[in-house]
């Protein structure tokens, strides 16, 4: 028997059974000595290159910034094996626990069950008072000292998602609407993070038929594969002549619809909404469940068209906020968030304002370009004013064809002039030094589900022609996750709730993280690719689901799978291209992931001395770190520049 009065009052309490006992736990050398595990950078065994001195060409370590916001540890390094965590004490104990089931009366201190009784009782450890006490070892005994006791092992949560999820889908109503298959499903499963809730979202947008709104060059093509590898029904609408309607032969959509791109915007939205409708009356096709577009252009009719017909779809007055590039900085400061000094050019009447509230240097573009069409960098008024009379020429030269702006080579048959479509309003901002950078955002219910961070090369200045990019980002920690902060807050200071962006930024010398754009859809070029082979995201497959109006949670892994670097080569210089030598170093080169040759032999290019340089390849490469591929993208584009033969 345990002596009560005997016990120091500190030991009084329900537990006071137990008995501890420790002893230290030391690491010792084989002398003797403490022994302390050096986990220091100097102990991971890195090549000598690696711990070099860090520069802004080559960084010391590439480091990332979780894309998605669910990984327990937001960041990681990924070019060496995880170190050892450094120890939190210089001592760990051992615990003994002795667990005493004679003379159970005596587990209770007559103090704890006199002050705190019906907490007792709740539990089910004292009977109600006037009943004889006498607990048993058993059930209540195992989950006060032992839970869960002797109860058999639950299944992995895991092993339930997958079982649940499988029943779901076994569940969906055939023959029915997309709406009506995400009704029948618990919401907890339909956002389910991973593998299982990806397989019920994909099993939920099989079938669904979505309205593609201008289809894009021929590049583009991989979407609509993608979509009906999904099993998406596609109904394609673009000009008469697009490349797109022989998708339709090939059994990848189901239907294309021509669109007269010479009629004023409100009439091409008012023919979409009747032709859609009419698709109802239509036994092969039905109601469609979503539209969708991979067009800059297109985006505030696509919002305007869902809005509509009630279709999932992002506010048109967001939209209009993305493509208006003084409304994006207006409402980035209604919201708190930083921007540059800002003002709108409507006539040259505004320009002597313009240059009192922005100063120099500068950046003029038009409000609503795409792909740095009319983008110019003026260092004084002189400068200013001569790129503000010559947006015409330039615009002039370019056209609008799919939902693309491309430079008019005469073979675009019913394109668009682009200066018709941009318009003559323009913006001029504060230029911004600093590394470029992109972040591909994927949101849905509101928060962000995927933000994955990727360098930019030095563009080509004045006219800021993209030159490479490389993923995952080589800055340091603490500047990508500002620009992760910035990208997204700017995102939903424009309204948006649910839907992929290309939010491009910069991280100045002065200012930290600044906003250039944010674009209202998937990223053009190698976005798609790079997305998919660094981190294992599908964009286009997002996509989908949000005009579907599916919720989006991405698969990410938690380390890049590849590191992906890729370039649009420019002209350098003017002239005719002799030849197209220039490729021979891509064929066949390990590494090369792909390659686009955006040129042809004869043709006219221009140079960063005469005007918006021409791009001559894409070149995508892989590596095992991003520091290999951008050195390996650089040599090769050298290589590339070596052979271009100009007349």
């Amino acid at each position: 028997m345990v002596d009560r009065k005997a016990k120091n009052l500190a030991d009084a309490d329900c537990f006071s059974c137990l008995r501890w006992a420790w002893k230290p736990l030391k690491l010792a050398m084989p002398d003797g000595s403490p022994h302390i595990p050096d986990t220091s950078p100097q102990s991971w065994g890195l090549p000598p290159d690696i711990d070099e001195v860090p520069s802004k060409e080559r960084p010391r370590v590439g480091s990332w910034a979780s894309p998605v916001p669910s990984f327990a540890a937001p960041w990681g390094t990924w070019q060496m094996p995880d170190p050892a965590k450094p120890l939190q004490a210089p001592h760990s104990i051992d615990i003994k626990l002795n667990i005493e089931t004679e003379h159970v009366e005596h587990l209770v201190s007559k103090t704890v069950a006199t002050a705190q009784p019906r907490r007792l009782q709740e539990i089910g450890w004292r009977q109600a008072p006037g009943a004889r006490y006498s607990p048993q070892p058993g059930f209540m005994l195992e989950q006060i000292l032992a839970s869960p006791g002797s109860l058999p092992p639950h299944e992995a949560r895991s092993d339930r998602a997958v079982a649940d999820v499988e029943k779901a889908l076994a569940e969906l109503p055939k023959y029915a609407s997309t709406n009506e298959r995400i009704a029948k499903c618990p919401r907890r499963l339909l956002t389910e993070r991973g593998l299982p809730g990806q397989k019920l979202r994909r099993g939920i947008l099989k079938g669904s038929t979505i309205a593609f709104i201008t289809t894009g060059y021929e590049g583009k093509r991989f979407i609509y594969e993608k979509a009906h590898a999904l099993g998406v029904r596609s109904v394609l609408f673009d000009s008469a002549d697009s490349w797109s309607r022989q998708l339709v032969d090939e059994g990848i959509a189901v239907k294309f619809l021509p669109i007269d791109m010479s009629q004023s915007s409100d009439r091409v939205l008012d023919f979409l909404i009747e032709a859609i409708r009419n698709l109802e009356k239509d036994p092969k096709i039905g109601k469609v469940d979503g539209v969708a577009t991979f067009a800059e252009l297109s985006v505030p009719l696509t919002a305007r068209l869902a809005e509509a017909l009630g279709v999932p779809g992002p506010a048109p007055e967001s939209t209009d906020q993305a493509r208006d590039k003084f409304l994006t900085r207006k409402a980035l400061a209604q919201h708190g968030l930083p921007t540059p000094p800002v003002y709108e050019i409507i006539s040259e009447q505004d320009i002597d304002q313009a240059i009192q509230t922005v100063g120099f240097p500068a950046v003029l573009k038009p409000v609503s370009g795409a792909a740095s069409v009319g983008v110019k960098k003026v260092e004084n008024e002189l400068e200013l004013r001569s790129a503000y009379n010559a947006r015409h020429h330039e615009l002039g030269s370019m056209v609008i064809s799919s939902g693309a702006i491309i430079k008019d080579d005469g073979q675009q048959g019913a394109a668009v002039g682009a200066s018709a479509v941009i318009g003559a309003r323009f913006v001029l901002e504060s230029y911004l030094d600093g590394e470029e950078v992109d972040v591909d955002v994927v949101m849905s219910d509101g928060e962000w589900q995927y933000a994955a961070v990727s360098d930019n090369g030095p563009t080509l200045e004045p006219y800021f022609n993209e030159t490479w990019a490389v993923s995952p980002s080589l800055l340091p920690r603490d500047k990508q996750l500002a620009l992760r902060e910035l990208a997204v807050s700017s995102v939903k200071a424009l309204g948006f709730q649910d839907g992929i962006f290309h939010v491009e930024l910069k991280y100045t010398s002065q200012h930290g993280a600044q906003l250039i754009e944010v674009n209202a859809r998937m990223g053009g070029g190698p976005v798609y690719s790079t997305n998919l082979k660094t981190w294992g995201v599908d964009l286009v497959e997002e996509t989908l689901f949000c005009a579907a109006g599916i919720p989006s949670r991405p698969v990410a892994t938690r380390k890049p799978l590849e590191c992906i670097a890729n370039a649009d080569v420019n002209a350098l210089r003017s002239g005719r291209l002799a030849d197209l030598s220039f490729m021979q170093p891509l064929l066949n080169r390990d590494g090369v992931v792909s390659h686009n040759c955006h040129v042809r032999e004869g043709e006219e290019v221009v140079g960063p001395q005469d005007g918006l340089p021409t791009w001559l390849v894409e070149v995508v490469v892989s590596r095992p770190t991003p520091r290999e591929a951008l050195d390996f993208l650089l040599k090769l584009e050298a290589e590339i520049q070596a052979l271009v033969n100009l007349s």
